[in-house]
């Protein structure tokens, strides 16, 4: 698609989230209903204009089934957004390869998965401290493998696994930041983007890398 395409799509993603952090920042709820469900459509629509892989177009999509479900405040709803964002991760997992990631980073990881489930678990609803375990394990892991393409995406997935550490203060009745549904859009938003970017230059850049090592390969 034209480069004129992409620079559109980016400048709807760019004014939804204007919109949808604006509101929260006023107390709109109407312009955050409204905005919320519009973000991850507009990435992917933009992602789709820059030759994105499908599972990067997966990813975004599920996310945007975990946001319209998350904006119910009921608690099957609640279960059925974080298996949509579940599903995102596992799309990146897949999409990320087995990449070269810092072992240490992952020791790292594994500590906060360890200590904020420890932390969070005994004021968790009964109900939903398995299902929140077990995500907060899938997406450390994505947070984790992000890595491997490269900074950007790296912090995208540090970003996402910090928006959802705060989701789970919220559930567990923990004190709250001011306006704490901005700092987790944010946050979020700032985690798409960055996984989308990283993504889409670090697998140009490991194509471009094995392409080359295929001519010189055959040169030999």
């Amino acid at each position: 698609m034209s480069a004129r395409a992409s620079r559109l799509l980016l400048a709807a993603f760019a004014l939804a989230v204007l919109v949808d952090l604006g509101s929260l920042a006023a107390g709109a709820e109407l312009g955050h209903r409204i905005a919320k469900p519009l973000l991850m459509p507009l990435l992917a629509a933009y992602a789709a204009t820059r030759g994105a892989p499908r599972l990067l177009i997966a990813a975004l999509l599920f996310g945007w089934g975990g946001d319209v479900f998350l904006l119910s405040g009921a608690e099957w709803a609640f279960l059925v957004g974080m298996g949509s964002f579940a599903a995102g991760h596992v799309c990146y997992l897949v999409l990320f390869g087995r990449g070269r990631t810092s072992p240490a980073l992952g020791l790292a990881y594994g500590a906060a998965l360890v200590g904020t489930v420890a932390l969070l678990w005994p004021d968790l609803p009964a109900e939903l401290r398995v299902p929140v375990a077990g995500y907060s394990l899938l997406l450390t892991a994505m947070a984790y493998r992000a890595s491997a393409l490269g900074i950007t995406a790296g912090a995208g997935g540090a970003l996402f696994l910090l928006s959802d550490t705060l989701i789970a203060t919220g559930v567990a009745d923990w004190p709250q930041l001011p306006a704490p549904d901005f700092w987790i859009m944010l946050t979020y938003i700032a985690a798409q983007v960055l996984l989308t970017n990283g993504a889409l230059g670090g697998l140009g850049h490991a194509a471009a890398g094995g392409q080359a090592y295929g001519e010189r390969r055959s040169a030999v």
